[in-house]
């Protein structure tokens, strides 16, 4: 993966590299993710005949032929202009399903009907209930699973790299982020061509900056549990809750009507003090027992991760910023090539630790270095 995101680096303008990169403040909680991925190591079993090693799981029901979910990702035609309906295509390519982020630059029903494979839907809660009610409405109609509700965004994350780019989050494309372009023609010509650089599935007046600043008002801060049941009511499909850490937070989720809950601190893009993941999935998994589904994000990077992940509860894994890389390496099929990547590591690693089977990675012995 590391090669795709030199190629990545290479191919896109700094700014926007380093908006998909980049992580909160001194982007500590980034390496903590990294870090302790790192530190766990997989021990090994021999002789018991990994011929054959199946993938397959089921997530909400829904069968997948990797424990792999396409982590919701905005504004992606930035990264490249095919943007999330080529990454709806790449990760159907494999048999999994992909998450589409309320921060799409392509609609909801562009996405959906880019391709056939199964497709969860992300909601930022907003101030305007009557807008959530109307985009979960076009959601459900436009065949998207479940429903992701991210609920670690209070307040957005102070990214040192965008700001000194003079590119905000929420998004803010100043005249700096496009002249940073000129170097890169074959991203310029894409963007030029498409303009996939805001979000479309809502509709402000104006350009990028009153857009961003619309954007940012919109989030409701004053969020609480009672929103969470409230949209359980009004959304008839499995409901996913995106954020947890603490394992109480995951009891009040499964309280609130969550079908499953993600240990997700954001990718590190959020607060910059939060512990890794990884570090924090067993407890979550020991307070909800069989209650819901628990899932994994921030910080995959290997195949390896993914087991990691799944010997410590972890249902599946959500991967957001690898085919992110692929995407802007070579479009569609770079995103692909990630994604097979993820699939092609996750194989070895089991076969190596003696697992023929997903089920069987759940008892995988694990150890600190």
């Amino acid at each position: 993966m590391s090669d795709l995101r030199r190629i990545a680096h290479r191919k896109l303008p700094k700014t926007i590299f380093d908006f998909v990169d980049g992580g909160a403040n001194d982007e500590l909680t980034m390496r903590r993710n990294r870090d302790a991925l790192d530190r766990i190591g997989i021990v090994g079993r021999v002789l018991t005949d990994v011929s054959e090693v199946d993938l397959s799981t089921t997530v909400l029901g829904q069968r997948v032929e990797v424990p792999i979910i396409g982590a919701p990702t905005g504004v992606v035609g930035l990264v490249h202009h095919s943007g999330e309906p080529a990454l709806a295509r790449a990760y159907d390519s494999i048999g999994t399903i992909y998450t589409l982020a309320t921060s799409a630059s392509y609609s909801i029903e562009d996405v959906a009907e880019s391709t056939t494979g199964p497709k969860w839907f992300q909601l930022y809660v907003w101030r305007d209930r009557d807008f959530v009610v109307e985009i979960l409405e076009r959601a459900a109609k436009a065949g998207y699973g479940a429903l992701v509700v991210t609920v670690d965004g209070s307040r957005t994350g102070k990214r040192e790299r965008d700001l000194r780019n003079g590119f905000s989050r929420p998004l803010r494309v100043s005249l700096k982020t496009l002249l940073s372009g000129v170097g890169h023609p074959g991203w310029s010509t894409g963007f030029v061509q498409h303009g996939r650089f805001l979000p479309v599935n809502f509709k402000t007046t104006g350009g990028p900056a009153s857009h961003a600043e619309s954007f940012q008002a919109s989030f409701d801060p004053g969020l609480t549990w009672k929103e969470i049941e409230w949209i359980r009511t009004i959304w008839a499909g499995p409901l996913v809750v995106k954020g947890i850490l603490h394992p109480d937070d995951a009891k009040l989720a499964v309280q609130a009507g969550a079908d499953a809950v993600v240990v997700s601190n954001h990718g590190g893009r959020q607060s910059d003090d939060a512990p890794a993941t990884i570090d924090l999935l067993p407890a979550v998994v020991a307070a909800v027992g069989d209650q819901t589904e628990v899932l994994f994000d921030s910080g995959v990077r290997r195949g390896s991760d993914i087991a990691k992940a799944l010997a410590l509860g972890a249902r599946a894994c959500l991967v957001g910023r690898p085919t992110l890389y692929g995407l802007a390496a070579a479009g569609e099929d770079g995103a692909r090539h990630a994604l097979e990547l993820l699939r092609s590591e996750l194989e070895i690693a089991l076969a190596l630790a003696g697992c023929r089977n997903v089920d069987e990675a759940r008892q995988l012995e694990l150890r600190l270095s």
